[in-house]
């Protein structure tokens, strides 16, 4: 018997193969905050789901995870990751499991990093695993130059050849404008990252990267957050055809020109399929909300942006894109509900050349739900989202 917590209550509910798999279920623990749910696979293509539980005596935590048991659709009890222990929990600078092909697992992390120059300032941890979770070694800094205070927003990815590729921003750079300096590194073997590099300055301190590499052509896209002409914060791409060691100039996927004197939190999103490339991302320049665009020419052009949800405040996209080449894009936007704000998860199903299949939305009003991620699970979409639940914070999936 598997114990599910649904409620301020304990509901005990059997994980059998009877359960509607479109049921959502609750992987955190009870009784404490969880947040920052991620999906991953693991070397043997199971699905993972990670995400952070507050300790009772702070706002840090630790990273735990859970693996999918076999055609189920239910995960192995949390596993919890203990040099992980201090992870600040920040849905947007989201901690991430790497599962590489030799066995090793890598958890990347962020904490917090007093300093006088910037009270914001965080610190990128990582800590590798060289025997299936059983053992974790001691976490280390992602950056180790005195020079580098405050390194935030990152993503990581597999490449080709078995080696993890990691991005973040950091507040390193060479120019006095505004923003900070986006870096790439790869790991070496057991050493973990090596020979990190500066890629683009002036990019806008505090959204989420993402980072993909396109399996079909092995080549590694970045997109981010600029800012343009030292006010214009819009959304850029750049890809890597040599595995990293020359990205193309930044291109706007968009020209939103959305001039703000501030820091929006929620950064793009990006999936590839035999038509092109797939991008999602908030703005408020020239409309307002979640918006979507693709490329058929590997970003050098993009279509012209179109809007997913009618919710001028709806942010936070994550698209993928499956097994059948269709593009499933998910967020999150406020519900007005009597004289307060609810928040749900919206959800949109596009074909492969980005035609609109399917729009729902995934959680109800009454609750308040939001950071939505998306995995797949026996070759189907799952999404991943936090929710509250009596007085805590809970990590939920459910299979669309």
């Amino acid at each position: 018997m598997k114990k599910w917590y649904l409620s301020g209550l304990v509901v005990l509910m059997i994980a059998c193969g009877n359960q509607r798999k479109e049921e959502s279920r609750v992987l955190s623990h009870a009784g404490v905050d969880a947040s920052c749910p991620y999906v991953t696979n693991d070397s043997k293509g199971n699905t993972v789901i990670s995400w952070v539980e507050k300790d009772s005596t702070g706002d840090n935590g630790k990273m735990f995870y859970a693996v999918s048991n076999g055609n189920e659709y239910t995960f192995s009890d949390p596993v919890v990751i203990p040099s992980t222990a201090g992870v600040f929990p920040h849905d947007e600078n989201l901690p991430k499991l790497l599962f590489k092909p030799d066995g090793t697992i890598i958890a990347l992390f962020g904490v917090e990093q007093h300093d006088a120059r910037n009270k914001y300032a965080g610190k990128v941890l990582y800590t590798q695993s060289f025997d299936g979770g059983k053992s974790w070694e001691a976490p280390v800094a992602l950056v180790t130059d005195t020079a580098g205070y405050d390194q935030r927003y990152f993503d990581m990815a597999l490449l080709p050849n078995g080696e993890a590729a990691a991005i973040w921003l950091d507040n390193r750079k060479n120019t006095n404008a505004e923003g900070s300096t986006l870096y790439f590194s790869t790991t070496h073997g057991k050493e973990g990252f090596q020979d990190a590099k500066p890629v683009v300055e002036t990019v806008c301190q505090c959204c989420r990267t993402k980072l993909y590499v396109d399996k079909s052509t092995s080549n590694i896209h970045i997109v981010y957050r600029d800012i343009i002409n030292d006010s214009i914060r819009d959304m850029v791409h750049q890809v890597s055809a040599d595995g990293g060691k020359t990205f193309s100039e930044p291109v706007r996927i968009s020209a939103d020109n959305w001039v703000v004197n501030g820091c929006p939190h929620t950064g793009p999103t990006l999936a590839a399929n035999a038509s092109g490339l797939h991008f999602a991302w908030f703005t408020m320049g020239h409309g307002k909300g979640v918006f979507y665009c693709h490329s058929t020419d590997n970003g050098k052009t993009y279509t012209q942006k179109e809007s997913l949800s009618n919710v001028a405040m709806a942010k936070h996209p994550q698209l993928i894109s499956a097994a059948d080449g269709d593009i499933h894009i998910v967020w999150d936007e406020p519900v007005k509900v009597g004289d307060d704000y609810n928040s749900r998860i919206g959800y949109v199903r596009k074909s492969p050349e980005g035609k609109t299949i399917a729009d729902s939305r995934i959680t109800s009003d009454s609750s308040y739900a939001n950071f939505p991620v998306l995995g797949t699970l026996n070759k189907e979409v799952l999404v991943a989202y936090k929710q509250r639940l009596g007085a805590h914070s809970v990590v939920m999936y459910k299979v669309l």
